[in-house]
């Protein structure tokens, strides 16, 4: 079965590099990069075949090697989307996060893509690491910044995933289904005008696997006048990109 196959529970495909030695793998990098120009395919093989956890202490080895830090060397000889891939691949997943979010926030618009994306496809202690490190990375509060630059409903879905309080449960109660599928029909197709109230409460604070289920996915899908919440809930119950 693949990876998603398995309801999403397992994302990505980069496990532990076998007979990893972070002391080799630093002095591999340093010499992909020193002289003249850099081994720019020598740096991809090695970093893309390393885990996340893997990737840092590579950075520690490095710093203790030559005292040196490695993702500032990686930005001084790489340029362009190359150099954003490698550096945000040696980032922790919550710095890599922040920084994210960060750049969907700033300048003209929001990139409501990338935030849906990142907060409904991450775990509850995710969540509570990006917002630490959110404010670590740029001594911001990231909710304050959410408000401020997004709006209405979508804001109000943002604020309440950024708690990191969603059921994390594999066990469903069908009772519940059943009372949410009927709360959703009420407060979508069966009345003029949408209660995206209780959407927010519910596709906010549900399990992925509570979600997944069809009567909730029919809810969402009939209600369509705001393609918001068809839109939620691709993200919030299958974590697939809309």
């Amino acid at each position: 079965m693949s990876n998603k196959g398995k309801a999403g529970r397992y994302r990505g495909s980069v496990r532990d590099f076998p007979n990893f030695n972070a002391n080799q793998d630093a002095e591999a990098l340093y010499n992909a990069m020193k002289g003249f120009g850099s081994d720019k395919e020598a740096i991809l093989d090695l970093i893309t075949s390393r885990s996340n956890k893997q990737r840092i202490e590579i950075c520690q080895a490095y710093k203790a090697l030559y005292g040196k830090d490695l993702i500032a060397d990686l930005k001084y000889e790489l340029t362009g989307k190359f150099e954003r891939l490698i550096v945000g691949l040696m980032r922790p997943l919550e710095y890599f996060d922040a920084k994210e979010i960060k750049d969907a926030l700033k300048g003209i618009g929001t990139d409501e893509k990338s935030l849906i994306e990142i907060l409904a496809s991450r775990t509850n202690s995710q969540i509570r690491a990006l917002v630490e490190a959110y404010k670590d990375a740029y001594e911001r509060d990231l909710e304050e910044d959410v408000i401020a630059d997004s709006s209405g409903h979508f804001k109000k879905m943002l604020i309440v995933l950024l708690q990191g309080n969603r059921e994390e449960d594999d066990v469903v109660s069908e009772d519940l289904v059943e009372q949410d599928a009927k709360d959703l029909l009420e407060a979508g197709e069966q009345k003029w005008g949408t209660d995206e109230a209780q959407f927010i409460y519910i596709l906010g604070n549900r399990s992925k696997q509570h979600l997944r289920l069809g009567k909730l996915e029919h809810c969402c899908t009939r209600n369509n006048r705001n393609n918001l919440n068809l839109k939620l809930y691709s993200f919030l119950a299958t974590c697939d990109p809309f």
